[in-house]
């Protein structure tokens, strides 16, 4: 049932996703679906759980840093986010709905499995948490940023009309209607590792490689 829903949003978007409209792709009464979901609201989580369940935080392997882990789930993340576009806004503003502990379980593995690589990196509860909130900060804002630029009309040469931006008024926005060939040149790829330089550094010096580098240059000054 939620791989049909999943396939319903993808098509058309959350919108387009009713009980009905499930019920009649999986050839059943939509009345009967609710003995598996309560709700459309239900539903919905359901969707966030499957997709998320599809993104594994990777073990730190013998000489590999949490960064690169770091690094890969974020690449990660990203896949599932363009492989589901109608799904990122569910995946960002759901978790707000409930309270942390009354969230579906599939949503928060990823929380308990990032907390876990951090600590593990040498952050202490606190600082983890910091990390988590920030590191999924960036990521959440860099989907939906990402998806909100994509190209309308990609056979189209010219970058104001490949990006729409022909039908914005030229005074009114003459900033937007100037940078139509850096926005058509975007690279979402190279923007999310640009970014990831950025929070890491920030995050750095919480970790266990900076605390053991400052260990190992103090030692060396006494000698």
């Amino acid at each position: 049932m939620l791989t049909t829903a999943l396939a319903l949003i993808d098509a058309d978007g959350v919108e387009a996703l009713s009980m009905r409209r499930l019920g009649k792709a999986l050839g059943r009464d939509p009345m009967r679906l609710y003995r598996h979901a309560s709700s459309k609201e239900a539903l919905l989580d359901g969707v966030v759980d499957l997709v998320l369940s599809e993104l594994t935080v990777p073990a730190v392997p013998e000489g590999d840093d949490w960064e690169n882990a770091l690094r890969r789930t974020a690449h990660a993340f990203r896949a599932l986010a363009l492989a589901h576009p109608h799904v990122v806004p569910l995946l960002v503003t759901r978790p707000l709905a409930t309270p942390l502990a009354m969230r579906p379980l599939g949503t928060l593995r990823p929380l308990e499995a990032l907390l876990d690589l951090l600590i593990g990196a040498g952050f202490d509860g606190r600082g983890a948490l910091h990390a988590y909130r920030l590191y999924m900060g960036f990521l959440y804002g860099h989907v939906l940023n990402e998806l909100q630029e994509r190209v309308q009309d990609p056979d189209e040469s010219d970058d104001l009309l490949r990006l729409g931006l022909y039908r914005l008024p030229v005074r009114e926005f003459p900033r937007l209607r100037a940078l139509a060939g850096e926005l058509a040149a975007y690279d979402g790829e190279r923007e999310l590792d640009e970014g990831l330089d950025i929070v890491l550094a920030g995050l750095r010096p919480r970790g266990r490689s900076d605390v053991q580098a400052c260990e190992g240059r103090a030692r060396d000054a006494t000698k």
